[in-house]
């Protein structure tokens, strides 16, 4: 009856749990109320605190200020010890006071007492006191972080707070060590030592380092003379102070030397602090710090890509500022640099990537923006030219300057070209040259004698490592680095006298074994020879005809002969030995080198001839096998023709261009076979007309019409269809008419050149409506006659045939330099202003030109507003240039462009790409050698009844070669042909076949051969005496018509007569 419910007992615990649960709860709330209300008073009376403290700071220095209380250590000593308690940021104004009354009580005279450095010799204090200085100057190092010096009021402050910190880390301007207080010096300077100890390990550097770029890295510096002195000082005195301890140095070297242009500022605004370094020998100590390859990558990777080139422009800088430096720690100099070179060009190679920036030393890659670097890069770049300098390649290159080069007598220049091919009478020059003396023939010649394992070699390899790393590493400023290198006349000769005496037997030899070897030894002499091609090649690319070939700047004639010729066989065993197949890396860049060089001389000698005969070609070169080669693919035979054609003999390239038209020829389909004939395109074509009707009929058709057979149908004045069927010889006649017309000076198409009259495209052409697409039908024309093999008589201006093969888009490629095949008087003009030695300002030019056009002045400004800009001494080259170009390229852009456009539809550029200038226009006109009677006679056909042994034909070939000179030779190969010019394989490539007919009529009345003209002409019958009638021609069918002469005599003075009467217009 008394047992209580099962439910009741459970309602009874649930009761009794949340009771002590609210219990428990109102405790902790009772507890955080506490504790809250402790933190309220604990902040409430700290709050009161500070701000006692800080109004008690206040009525110090308002006491101090007002004069009431006389200021003493102790006093300073506590009220800094109550501001360093509640020093916020706001507290900035009062921590300003305080550094101001610390430095003026160590100012005081004669009271120690006051000075503030006194109490360090507290036996009390003196713990105390070191740490609160520690703190007061650490505040100082955190205050000048975030001020810029380009504010006034922060200025002032930077001041303040730097004078706080030299006051506090050296004695000397301590009053306490003056007179009987000397004793005390040894022990207060550790005090100062184990303040800078503090302070570097907070960041001392650190701050050093951003005050310095805040107030350098820009383009007008914003430090004064006396804070760029302070912080400089303060920068060396741990450095000073640790015995230039390794850590020290490299805290320097990463803080202060990397500021961009420091040691340019030093120079400049504080002489003194540039004195310290040189006592010090700061620089001998960076340099063999950096010596040790560890710790050299060490700085840079904590540097970066960027900043190590700042660091890399101060040591250049420190360089030339102390020669004697540098000349004796050459070697190890050498390497830091190459060693941070290499590392800033795998920085920019590892920073590839889409989002990159564009940097104005180290080209483009993934790059933090640093405006303020951006801003003093200029001044980062003067400094990386002193490594170019004169000063600094006469210290470095010192061995090879100092060879002596045996004196030549000056070689007499060249005579000026007497051709339109610029081929000169060299052969002389050429047998002095190389009977000169042995003494002298060591320059010219690879001689050997100097092992290349000595230290001589070895620093000279590690030197030109040096620049041309520097060349692959600065590549937007590469034209800088070559135009300084280049800048001694003596100094590429003589590393070109210093190559040749490597190895036993010198020269190509010791570089091809370089080739095979992949020894560190093997990489540094190729790297010398790679600078040498670099810089001789960017020198004669500069250089013009004048001072190449009157003046021989730098290289004689002779040398250039050597060096090509071993550039040449260099680069033939490169690819004939399959070493470029499998090039890559460091081979690669080397021989694109070497190339480089060998083709601006093989492009030079075409333009004006340096070089024997011969001289480019290679005898151990059989054709025949190289076209076996390229038949069956083989690499090094394409990468041969691709490269160096020139070792090929003209002739055999020829061939080769011939066949390569006649595979294109059947793969289109244009040659007749027994299965298939070719689509033949029918024009009728007006004589009175020609031009009109060609360009009406033709400049619409396919280019590949245009490359098979045409045949023309020619109608008379009378509307008449002339008789005969075009078997050829009639386009042939077509041809030759149509580009007579086009190329005359009066259609105004073309020009002729002052002197040699050559053609170019005429900057007036416009007066025709549609003269571009002229231009393009006139390149479509000749590009077919270059097709068909038919040579025609047009002399082109080399100028424009460069434009032609692409050659004004090579790197090497010089306006000025082809401006001579335009207007030699021109250019003797414009290179006089070049060699000015007065105020070129004087002469009143402009960068425009002024042109008369059709009666009118025109002025063309070569640049945007060039008109208003005046030539002074700075931009003359520039100007010369532009010249240059606006005449030979700007003025016929259009025109050049229509008809490459058209020339190049008809002939692959790659095609031509085997040839240089001139061998194209032999190409188009046929070839400039006296022209081989035996071959025309072996390759003539004879209708009529003529034979070889017929009394006329004797006497025909007996005039030719006895009678007649090599001009009437040519006129009368013109007479038959329509070209003066033998083709360039030889007669038996004449299309139709050379061929001489016996007629005994007029040619209106000439119906061919007959059986009894035929028989008539064989047993020597004549119907009449001829002896009136003119020997005629033929063109098209290059076909001579000659009457049955009686006498030789007769035969020589008609055949005279004829030639001479029907020239009809000359171009050449």
């Amino acid at each position: 009856m008394f047992s209580i419910p099962q439910s009741s007992k459970s309602e009874f615990l649930d009761k009794a749990r949340q009771a002590r649960e609210e219990r428990r709860g109102q405790k902790d709330k009772e507890k955080s109320a506490i504790l809250i209300q402790a933190l309220v008073r604990r902040f409430l009376c700290r709050c009161r605190l500070q701000k006692q403290i800080r109004k008690e700071v206040d009525d110090y220095f308002q006491a101090s200020e007002t004069g009431t209380s006389k200021r003493n250590a102790l006093s300073i000593f506590k009220i800094t010890r109550k501001l360093l308690f509640v020093y916020r940021l706001e507290d900035k104004m009062r921590f300003e006071k305080l550094c101001r009354a610390i430095l003026a009580s160590m100012e005081v005279e004669n009271e120690p007492k006051v000075w503030y450095v006194s109490l360090a010799l507290s036996k009390d204090l003196t713990i105390p006191w070191l740490k609160q200085i520690k703190d007061v100057l650490w505040t100082c190092c955190q205050l000048l972080k975030i001020l810029k010096p380009d504010i006034l009021q922060d200025n002032k402050l930077v001041t303040l707070y730097l004078t706080m910190l030299v006051t506090f880390t050296d004695t000397l301007t301590w009053r306490i060590v003056r007179g009987k207080g000397e004793a005390l010096r040894p022990a207060l300077t550790r005090i100062c030592e184990n303040i800078m100890g503090h302070l570097n390990q907070k960041g001392f550097y650190s701050m050093l380092q951003i005050l310095l770029t805040n107030g350098l890295a820009r383009s007008k510096p914003s430090l004064s003379k006396g804070t760029l002195t302070a912080v400089f000082s303060l920068s060396l005195r741990p450095v000073i102070a640790a015995h230039f301890s390794d850590n020290l140095l490299r805290s320097f070297l990463l803080h202060i030397m990397s500021v961009p242009a420091v040691v340019s500022h030093l120079s400049v605004l504080t002489p003194e602090c540039m004195a310290s370094i040189q006592t010090h020998d700061l620089l001998r100590k960076f340099i063999l710090f950096l010596s040790r390859e560890e710790q050299c990558l060490d700085i840079c990777v904590c540097l970066e890509g960027s900043h190590t080139l700042c660091l890399l422009g101060n040591l250049i800088h420190l360089g030339f500022l102390t020669e004697k430096v540098l000349e004796e720690e050459a070697n190890h100099f050498v390497k830091d640099l190459t060693d941070m070179l290499s590392y800033c060009q795998r920085y920019v190679s590892q920073k590839k990537s889409n989002l990159t920036h564009w940097h104005p030393v180290l080209g483009w890659f993934s790059q933090t923006v640093d405006y303020g670097l951006n801003e003093s890069m200029p001044l980062v770049t003067k400094q990386l030219q002193y490594l170019w300098g004169v000063s600094v390649i006469r210290t470095l290159f010192s061995d090879v300057l100092s060879k002596k080069l045996e004196s030549l007598e000056p070689t007499p220049p060249p005579p000026q070209p007497s051709t339109s091919q610029n081929n000169l009478p060299v052969k002389n020059l050429f047998k002095r040259a190389f009977q000169k003396s042995a003494s002298v023939r060591n320059i010219l010649k690879p001689v050997g004698g100097k092992r290349v394992d000595s230290a001589e070699v070895q620093k000279v390899c590690s030197i030109c490592v040096l620049y041309q790393t520097a060349l692959s590493t600065l590549t937007q400023i590469r034209l800088q680095i070559l135009t300084g290198l280049t800048h001694l006349d003596d100094l590429l000769p003589k590393l070109w006298a210093f190559i040749c005496e490597l190895g036993p037997q010198g020269g190509l030899k010791l570089f091809m074994e370089c080739l095979n070897n992949d020894t560190e030894e093997s990489k540094q002499l190729l790297a010398m020879l790679m600078l040498f091609c670099d810089c001789s090649r960017h020198l004669i690319t500069i250089l013009d005809d004048i001072e190449v070939y009157e003046e021989q700047t730098s290289f004689k004639t002779e040398e250039l002969i050597t060096i090509s010729s071993f550039l040449n066989t260099f680069v033939f065993k490169m690819v004939w030995d399959g070493i470029l197949e499998n090039a890559k890396g460091e081979k690669l860049e080397l021989f694109h080198s070497v190339h480089g060089w060998l083709m601006v001389l093989y492009e030079r000698d075409c333009r004006r001839r340096f070089s024997p005969d011969e001289h480019w070609l290679r005898k151990d070169l059989k054709p025949s096998l190289l076209f076996q080669e390229l038949e069956k693919g083989k690499k090094r035979a394409q990468l041969l023709l691709q490269y160096i054609p020139h070792v090929i003999p003209h002739k055999n390239r020829v061939l080769l261009f011939r066949n390569i038209v006649t595979k294109e020829k059947e793969s289109l389909g244009l040659i007749e076979t027994s299965s298939a004939s070719p689509h033949v395109t029918h024009i009728t074509i007006r004589r009175s007309r020609m031009l009109e009707d060609g360009y009406d009929q033709l400049r619409r058709l396919p280019a590949n019409s245009i490359k098979g057979v045409i045949r023309v149908k020619f109608v008379n004045d009378l509307g008449v269809d002339e008789a005969g069927i075009d078997q050829d010889g009639v386009f042939k006649e077509f041809l030759e008419e149509i580009i007579k017309k086009v190329f005359n000076p009066a259609l105004n198409l073309f020009k002729t050149t002052s002197g040699n009259e050559r053609l170019y495209p005429s900057p007036t052409s416009y007066i025709h409506e549609n003269h571009l697409q002229l231009f393009e039908f006139v390149g479509k024309m000749l590009g077919k006659a270059m097709y068909e093999g038919i040579v025609v008589d047009v002399p082109f201006a080399s100028f424009f045939l460069s434009q032609v093969l692409g050659h004004h888009h090579s790197t090497f490629y010089s306006s000025i330099d082809e401006l001579p095949s335009l207007d030699s008087e021109f250019y003797k003009n414009l290179t006089s202003i070049k060699r000015y030695d007065g105020d070129i300002g004087d002469l009143g030019l402009s960068l425009s030109y002024d042109e008369d056009v059709m009666g009118q002045l025109v002025c063309h400004e070569l640049i945007p507003g060039g008109k208003t800009m005046p030539v002074t001494n700075e931009n003359k080259i520039s100007y010369i240039h532009l010249m240059a170009h606006f005449r030979m390229h700007t003025q016929i852009k259009e025109q050049t462009a229509a008809f490459i456009r058209g020339f190049r539809s008809i002939i692959n550029s790659e095609w031509l790409h085997m040839f240089s200038t001139p061998e194209v226009q032999r190409l188009i006109s046929g070839d400039n050698a006296e022209i081989d009677l035996d071959d025309l006679k072996k390759h003539t056909v004879y209708y009529g009844g003529f034979h070889s042994s017929h009394r006329v034909i004797i006497w025909l070939w007996d005039i030719l070669s006895s009678d007649f000179t090599s001009d009437e030779r040519a006129m009368f190969l013109k007479f038959v042909t329509s070209c003066s010019r033998p083709p360039l394989l030889g007669f038996a490539y004449l299309k139709p076949p050379f061929s001489i007919r016996c007629v005994e009529v007029s040619d209106d009345q000439d119906t061919g051969d007959t059986l009894g003209s035929v028989l008539r002409g064989f047993f020597t019958i004549r119907k009449k005496e001829p002896g009136g009638r003119l020997p005629t021609s033929s063109t098209c069918f290059n076909l001579l018509k000659l009457p049955n002469y009686s006498k030789k005599s007769i035969l020589r003075d008609k055949l005279r007569y004829a030639i001479s009467m029907n020239t009809g217009f000359e171009l050449s």
